[in-house]
């Protein structure tokens, strides 16, 4: 009955096994294809004047993306520059000073729930709290957006990074008469640089493809930025408008588009298990 017993389990796992096999290669199929058709579709729109020109008018082929490369870049990095440093003191907080507290507490659970609302609420709650009351779209609504769609991520990430350093390395700093913030500045955040490096990455990946927020805060131009206090072109909503467009030109455009954000996405992904790897190695 034992030998029946241990047969049984042996099929059943081997069930699961090639079941589990046969998902991870329908899930990496998937993706290639979808790989695949970005890169043949939109290799052929990448140019010169893609990277250099402005768009032209509905109908008139040629022209580029400048403008929403350029104001993608903006909102990208003043969106980190916005949600970073709070979302690393907040990380800090519950990891370093707020353990065990019903503050803590609160803070974590909202940030979790932060993580699940979707994107397009944030965008209509931006709109109620910077547009709206400044009656015009910008880049800084949109970098808003974005940076609380950061947040969640950095500090869960950060928390995490922090609670994996040894209490050892905050004892020997402590022992030596160090204050603790200079233990967490020079010995936690030096223990823990390469997750904190690897949070904020994939904050910044989460929202490199980010639509529905913008369509309520920076909106789009057909202009080059001239400043951060008025609409901004940028790319996922110019996709989103040449790809419903008629124009084949549009379209084509938009299709080199998707392939610049899937390779700027995929080159933060690599840039992360390449920081993920070095922090294992270096534990």
């Amino acid at each position: 009955m034992e030998l029946n017993s241990l047969k049984k389990r042996r099929r059943f796992n081997l069930g699961i096994q090639i079941l589990s096999a046969v998902s991870a290669l329908i899930g990496l199929a998937a993706l290639l294809w979808i790989l695949f058709i970005v890169l043949q579709r939109g290799a052929g729109a990448l140019n010169w004047n893609f990277f250099t020109r402005l768009p032209t008018p509905p109908g008139i082929a040629g022209g580029g993306l400048a403008n929403a490369i350029v104001g993608t870049l903006f909102i990208t990095i003043l969106a980190a520059i916005l949600g970073t440093p709070l979302g690393i003191m907040a990380g800090v907080y519950l990891a370093e000073y707020g353990k065990g507290t019903k503050i803590a507490t609160i803070i974590r659970s909202m940030t979790n729930i932060l993580i699940g609302i979707p994107s397009i609420i944030v965008g209509v709650f931006v709109y109620a709290l910077i547009v709206l009351p400044s009656k015009t779209f910008s880049a800084y609504a949109g970098a808003a957006s974005l940076a609380i769609i950061m947040l969640p991520v950095v500090v869960r990430t950060t928390e995490d990074m922090l609670s994996m350093v040894p209490n050892s390395l905050r004892e020997a700093g402590l022992s030596l008469g160090a204050p603790n913030w200079r233990v967490i500045l020079q010995i936690v955040f030096r223990a823990a640089r390469g997750g904190l490096l690897t949070g904020i990455l994939l904050a910044v990946a989460r929202v490199s493809g980010e639509t529905a927020p913008l369509l309520f805060t920076a909106l789009n131009s057909t202009y080059m930025m001239h400043s951060l206090n008025e609409p901004i072109a940028n790319l996922t909503v110019t996709i989103f408008n040449y790809a419903m467009s008629p124009y084949a030109d549009w379209k084509s455009q938009a299709w080199g588009a998707s392939l610049l954000i899937m390779g700027a996405i995929l080159i933060l992904n690599i840039a992360t298990r390449l920081a993920f790897r070095e922090r294992s190695r270096a534990k």
